[in-house]
């Protein structure tokens, strides 16, 4: 059971080295993570996704990005981009051309499906999303499957297997943003939230991708305590004996006034508890600066990583807060925290 971590990153990196002038860094940097990375990879074509859920391509497969719907446009659903090269991207449509009758019914008033995350078990493609509406929690997050991610193959379908947790105005966590990691016996864990309590945790189960112990109360991971405990878009990445635990901090969706950015995270177990590099509990308001804003790029944030390289949105105010695509490859530094490579793409 691996995610979708599709080829190594030093083949990721040498098949784009042409195309894009990224040169291999070494395996570590004895600088600190720096407050933003200075070049992202010049990318083209239709960049207009909102919260990425990225699959990296290699050996000769497309990359593909999962991103948060439009009103209006394929029913407000999950879009869809490819690319041959993680550069030049296509817009490829929808999930499905709906949102299904069961979320219009659990989720009175939805627009669109939020946030997705595509994770890979077992030859399996598992497609978790949001479904929600502005400033509330009655949400639910919900689950799609598909034997293979080429529109072109006869076996393509995106399955819809229902509900996998939701959450009610009495609840004090919030049902959105699902990111999912394995921990090392195979185990799924899925991270989800957005203020109310924050960050929370629940184990799943393989093959089914639902919850493990529908009973049991989410565990809790990350918390700024300061209203209104703006944190969302887990999503953890596992490297060297640590877990890194990767979220958003501030307002999105406000266009040029947008102020995410990414923070994160480390804990030798899966389910924390997660310190900062100042051995700060995340639980507690900890958090280390990943990315913030650069000259027109505002607001990154609702991030992925998929093969060592990682997938945000920006808000680009040099064309009118429009959102777009950003990608750039993770390295880590001598003590094993992550940075941006700052490279010319």
């Amino acid at each position: 059971m691996t995610p979708v971590r599709l080829a190594p990153f030093l083949t990721v990196l040498a098949a784009l080295a042409g195309l894009s002038g990224v040169v291999a860094p070494p395996a570590a940097s004895a600088a600190p993570a720096p407050a933003q990375a200075e070049e992202p990879w010049r990318l083209s074509g239709d960049l207009a996704a909102h919260d990425p859920g990225l699959v990296a391509g290699g050996g000769g497969d497309d990359w593909y990005v999962f991103g948060t719907g439009e009103p209006g446009k394929g029913g407000g659903n999950i879009q869809i981009r490819s690319s041959a090269d993680g550069h030049d991207w296509t817009y490829e449509g929808t999930v499905w051309d709906e949102i299904p009758e069961w979320i219009t019914e659990a989720v009175p008033g939805v627009k669109n499906l939020w946030a997705p995350e595509v994770y890979e078990a077992n030859g399996m493609y598992y497609l978790y999303y949001a479904a929600s509406t502005w400033g509330k929690n009655g949400s639910v997050i919900g689950l799609a499957t598909n034997e293979t991610l080429d529109p072109a193959d006869p076996a393509y379908e995106w399955v819809d297997r229902g509900e996998v947790i939701r959450s009610e105005p009495d609840d004090d966590y919030n049902a959105i943003d699902p990111g999912i990691v394995e921990d090392g016996s195979g185990t799924p864990w899925m991270a989800f939230g957005s203020y109310w309590s924050g960050i929370r945790m629940v184990k799943l189960d393989w093959p089914s991708g639902k919850l493990a112990d529908p009973d049991k109360e989410p565990l809790h991971i990350a918390d700024r305590k300061a209203a209104p405990n703006a944190i969302e878009a887990a999503y953890i990445v596992k490297n060297d004996g640590y877990y890194y635990l990767f979220t958003s901090w501030g307002q999105c969706c406000q266009g040029v006034d947008s102020d995410y950015k990414i923070m994160v995270g480390r804990s030798k177990k899966v389910t924390g508890p997660y310190v900062d590099r100042e051995g700060r509990k995340l639980l507690e308001g900890g958090g280390t600066t990943v990315l913030v804003d650069e000259g027109d790029r505002v607001g990154p944030g609702g991030q992925s990583a998929s093969d060592d390289v990682i997938a945000y949105h920006y808000y680009d105010k040099s064309d009118g807060g429009a959102p777009k695509l950003a990608i750039q490859t993770l390295v880590w530094d001598d003590e094993g925290w992550p940075e941006l490579q700052k490279s010319k793409a």
